[in-house]
């Protein structure tokens, strides 16, 4: 498993990162239990299994909810 961290731009709301969670938790590879997305600090945090899924699958899923991922890190 791999742990991610990825900067959004400024979320507006709520229920934008209740969005972009259940994306998140929709792409397979993702470990579910992992997915947080901090609000406050506009980020994305999530472990997922690089042999199911990439960071780029990560990023399209959110950029296709019309979110910009400004940065992502992966450890």
């Amino acid at each position: 498993m791999k742990k991610a961290t990825i900067q959004l731009e400024t979320l507006a709301c709520p229920s934008c990162a209740m969005k972009i969670e259940g994306a998140a938790k929709s792409l397979s590879g993702v470990d579910k239990d992992s997915v947080k997305v901090l609000f406050n600090a506009s980020k994305v945090k999530l472990d997922f299994d690089d042999s199911q899924t990439s960071m780029k699958d990560v990023e399209k899923a959110i950029t296709i909810l019309g979110y910009e991922v400004i940065k992502s890190q992966v450890k």
